[in-house]
């Protein structure tokens, strides 16, 4: 099966590194795409596939029953989860879809080098992504998955998920404080009674000719 490649997507929830366990147990690498609807090129090849996959498994998968309501593994960012909660602000004017991979994807840069770093390839950058779709009739749940082949980092872009850079989080650098001149008390002087003029303190011998 030929996969499906991507026009230009932002990532969204990246677990390409390191697989994150499902809700049943299962270990899995998964990424969610943001597909701008602009882009009805790849949004019209998707469903070009998924209707594929519906009919091309129709006898063996569904057993030759076609779902009524089958379960799509694209959605519409404006709408709302099927738990009833809206979709967050970077899905608005997106298609929604998540794809997944018992094998960690290939990630590589705009020239297919290796990416390694984890920092370097992140939820909130842009690329494309490799995809397969598979149908599947699991305990009364009947639809079409969408699997993950590799990944490309075209661009960068704003992180999501809360992450930030030092400059964000720390600002301008801190000027360092002025040392502030220490008050003294003014020491009393005292008055000659006879003359009635301050008394001015005379500094001991031993000290005026260095004599300790």
């Amino acid at each position: 099966m030929e996969n499906l490649i991507t026009g230009k997507v932002r990532f969204s929830y990246a677990n390409v590194f390191e697989p994150r366990r499902t809700p049943n147990g299962e270990e899995k690498y998964s990424i969610t795409l943001l597909i701008p609807k602009s882009d009805t090129d790849t949004y019209q090849r998707i469903m070009t596939e998924v209707n594929k996959t519906l009919q091309e498994n129709l006898a063996s998968t569904f057993k030759g029953v076609m779902p009524t309501n089958p379960k799509l593994p694209i959605h519409d960012g404006d709408g709302v989860r099927q738990s009833g909660e809206p979709y967050g602000s970077e899905c608005k004017g997106c298609w929604v879809i998540t794809a997944n991979s018992n094998n960690e994807p290939e990630v590589v840069d705009a020239s297919c080098n290796p990416i390694i770093s984890k920092n370097e390839f992140y939820s909130g950058c842009y690329g494309r992504a490799s995809l397969r779709f598979y149908a599947y009739n699991q305990n009364g749940n009947r639809g079409i998955g969408c699997g993950l082949g590799n990944v490309q980092k075209l661009e960068d872009g704003q992180p999501l998920g809360g992450r930030t850079t030092a400059s964000e989080d720390f600002g301008a650098p801190i000027q360092p404080a002025v040392a502030q001149p220490v008050y003294q008390q003014p020491v009393a002087s005292q008055i000659d009674p006879i003359t009635g003029q301050p008394i001015v303190p005379q500094q001991p011998l031993n000290n005026i000719f260095g004599v300790n």
